[in-house]
């Protein structure tokens, strides 16, 4: 599924020998994985699931497997007291101590969580691993970034990338409605990421280029455009919104950072999940928070260009200079950014939340949250500068 765009990223880079995922994303996809699994091949082969992922495809994929297989092995994850799979302590040491130790490849079965653990359980072990979402709901199944929750702190870390992409579009059309809309709302975040990576561009004289900007503005337009389809949970919907997902994770995984994906709406969603770890409450889906938090920085970024142009704040002095130079250009950016009320409507329409209310995410938390998140990572958002007084 390499674009010409993504192959010209490459070229850019000079990445021509990087070995970019097989990927599949169609229907019964099955004996596609069973095929590759055969001519890569494995002969000792784990699946990693968790009890509703293996109802939905790991019992199908297990009795695929084992007329091409040696040895085929499963491991369910076990859910914490809340009944969720967190990547988390506890799930990466089950699957590192369980995993058989003749395993040659692991496959992924799940969402985004399974992939987390397993990439970092790959990279641990040295051996590669295969990804098989069960949902379009984030969109880090191609990259290399594993954010894992340590301590109690969520953490990304640069581990390894799937050798393979299967997404079958039955299955994933069958996912959870919750599911989908959080992958379209991971997806809305890039009206936000994508400014903030210019900001750091002009303020923070940190890398951009612009072909990855491109490429992950046109899967945000394309899944905007085709938002009926998804949500109404269409075939065409569910490509348009996984090969979206797909082209994001590549853009990260060329890169070798997030940036182009996740700014300041990816450090408020991380905040949040990060209190209500510490009050041990029931984890939130990660793009469900993204698309709130995408709508309320808009609103945030707005005011501020408000503000500043009505003398009421400035930009610190230790930025004037380059504000000088690219404040109109981060102005005019500012203004095209869809309103807070398009993109609650959009959010909406796939029938996500729209508020922090409907999140369960209480106001002091919110405002908490708006002053605090910028330090999660040291990133020259837009998020940061309203910060630095």
């Amino acid at each position: 599924m390499m674009t010409k765009e993504i192959s010209k990223l490459l070229k850019q880079h000079q990445l021509l020998q990087m070995s970019l995922a097989k990927i599949v994303v169609k229907k019964d996809v099955l004996e596609n994985i069973a095929d590759y699994i055969n001519y890569r091949q494995f002969n000792n082969v784990t699946i990693v699931c968790d009890k509703n992922t293996n109802l939905i495809l790991g019992e199908g994929m297990n009795s695929s497997l084992t007329t091409k297989v040696e040895k085929v092995s499963k491991l369910l994850l076990h859910p914490n007291k809340h009944n969720q799979v967190l990547a988390d302590e506890q799930a990466i040491v089950q699957l590192l101590v369980e995993v058989p130790s003749d395993t040659d490849v692991l496959i992924a079965v799940g969402s985004g969580t399974i992939h987390d653990i397993v990439r970092f359980a790959a990279h641990k072990m040295k051996i590669p691993f295969i990804s098989v979402p069960t949902a379009a709901s984030v969109d880090g199944f191609t990259s290399k970034g594993a954010p894992l929750i340590l301590r109690g702190f969520k953490q990304t870390i640069q581990t390894t990338a799937p050798i393979a992409v299967f997404a079958d579009i039955d299955i994933i059309k069958e996912a959870p409605k919750e599911m989908t809309a959080a992958g379209f709302g991971d997806i809305l975040g890039k009206y936000t990421s994508l400014l903030d990576w210019k900001i750091s561009e002009c303020i923070g004289n940190e890398p951009y280029n612009q072909l990855a900007a491109s490429i992950t503005r046109n899967a945000l337009d394309t899944c905007v455009e085709h938002v009926d389809l998804i949500a109404s949970g269409d075939d065409k919907g569910m490509q348009v919104l996984m090969e979206a997902l797909i082209d994001s994770g590549l853009v990260m995984l060329i890169l070798n950072h997030s940036k182009p994906a996740s700014g300041g709406e990816h450090h408020l969603s991380h905040y949040w999940e990060m209190e209500l770890l510490k009050q041990d409450k029931v984890q939130l889906l990660h793009g469900a928070k993204v698309g709130v938090a995408t709508a309320i920085l808009s609103d945030r970024y707005k005011e501020w260009k408000q503000q500043l142009q009505n003398n009421q704040v400035a930009v610190h002095s230790k930025f004037q200079q380059e504000w000088s130079r690219y404040g109109d250009e981060i102005k005019e950016l500012i203004d095209e950014l869809p309103s807070s009320q398009q993109i609650r409507k959009l959010l909406a329409t796939v029938g996500g939340p729209t508020t922090t209310e409907e999140l369960g995410i209480p106001n002091s938390l919110l405002e908490e949250s708006l002053h605090e998140a910028h330090h999660l990572r040291p990133r020259c958002t837009g998020l940061f500068l309203m910060n630095q007084v």
